[in-house]
């Protein structure tokens, strides 16, 4: 794999510098906010899961959910695959989300693999399992693998960032902002850093927690 991936501050730095050079707009943006989270995760099943699990509920809710999946010991894919349906609803899961956790533990995704493997395969890969959908794989790829040039358009913060940031009428869509990332490459990722602390800034200095 000939793809830049973040494994420290070092590559954070890098990318804001090259960011700013080439964006006026992120260079001002840069002078307001502390230095930019690291934000890379482990990969794995693991990951994904608790993805699936936190779609469409409240962080305390997701975190509550996944600790009694993991007391339960249902973090690893041959024991999802096992489960029965009900089981996993007695833990929190909709039923919907009880049928996602189990197809992803039965899709036999080679993790490691992954890991070498170019950003389109793995969002094809991903997204070809029930209830992983293209965000879901751009934010894995972006966190899970530390891809530096991964961009997830259809997040509803970078949308309003874009919109606060480049001073536009309203919100871009998903196909716009992805045109529009494709300008920051190879450091798509860490624009999406730098307009996710904006967002986070902006929104505390509107009061809203």
């Amino acid at each position: 794999m000939t793809e830049r991936v973040i494994i420290g501050h070092d590559c954070i730095e890098e990318g804001v510098d090259y960011l700013c050079a080439k964006e006026p707009r992120f260079a001002v943006v840069m002078q307001d906010l502390p230095p930019l989270p690291l934000r890379l995760k482990p990969d794995g099943f693991a990951a994904l899961l608790s993805a699936i699990i936190s779609q469409q509920v409240s962080v305390a809710s997701a975190n509550a959910i996944w600790g009694r999946m993991a007391d339960a010991g249902m973090t690893d894919p041959a024991t999802v695959a096992a489960a029965d349906v009900t089981d996993l609803r007695a833990l929190g899961l909709s039923r919907q989300k009880a049928r996602y956790a189990q197809a992803l533990a039965r899709a036999r995704i080679d993790y490691d693999a992954l890991r070498d493997a170019p950003t389109r395969d793995v969002t094809r890969t991903l997204t070809a399992v029930p209830g992983i959908g293209i965000w879901t794989a751009e934010i894995y790829a972006m966190f899970s693998l530390g891809r530096a040039d991964v961009f997830a358009p259809g997040d509803l913060a970078l949308q309003e960032a874009a919109r606060l940031i480049f001073e536009l009428p309203d919100r871009p869509g998903e196909r716009v902002l992805r045109d529009m990332a494709q300008n920051w490459s190879p450091w798509r990722s860490v624009a999406a850093r730098i307009m996710w602390a904006y967002y986070g800034q902006s929104k505390q200095r509107e009061g809203i927690r």
